[in-house]
């Protein structure tokens, strides 16, 4: 595959996955914004947007106020991957992970969707095979 027939999905998904992801590992607490983006060292306002969409999506709900937060709104084998990525993806490009030159993800050797690409790589996962599940993004 050339490298520009390589889809890569926007930085407002890449943040919705990584925010989902950091909710799947702190299951019982609520967690914040500013820990989640400093946890992966990204803005804090453009995660401020993500997760206000999420929350409009109803993958997450919201505790405003002092001790509030943000947690998952349901199971973690209830979450399809491909339907998050369909929800916030306005077109279908993958992940920062695929360009060597420029990837800063910390999670890089640990993340499982460093495969596949374009609708093939989201068939599997759009059908229920793979949601979020334990630590990581699961089959």
């Amino acid at each position: 595959m050339n490298v520009d027939e390589i889809m890569q999905l926007t930085q407002f998904t890449d943040y919705s996955l990584r925010a989902l992801m950091y909710l799947v590992e702190h299951p019982d607490k609520l967690c914040t914004i500013g820990e989640i983006a400093d946890w992966y060292g990204i803005s804090k306002p453009h995660l401020v947007k993500v997760v206000h969409n999420l929350a409009k999506l109803n993958y997450i709900k919201s505790v405003q106020g002092k001790g509030g937060g943000i947690a998952l709104n349901k199971k973690p084998s209830d979450i399809n991957i491909g339907r998050i990525v369909r929800d916030t993806e306005p077109n279908f490009h993958m992940v920062e992970c695929f360009d060597v030159v420029n990837n800063k993800c910390k999670i890089t050797n640990s993340c499982k969707l460093k495969h596949g690409g374009g609708d093939d790589f989201l068939f599997p996962y759009e059908y229920g095979e793979h949601q979020l599940r334990g630590s990581v993004f699961c089959c």
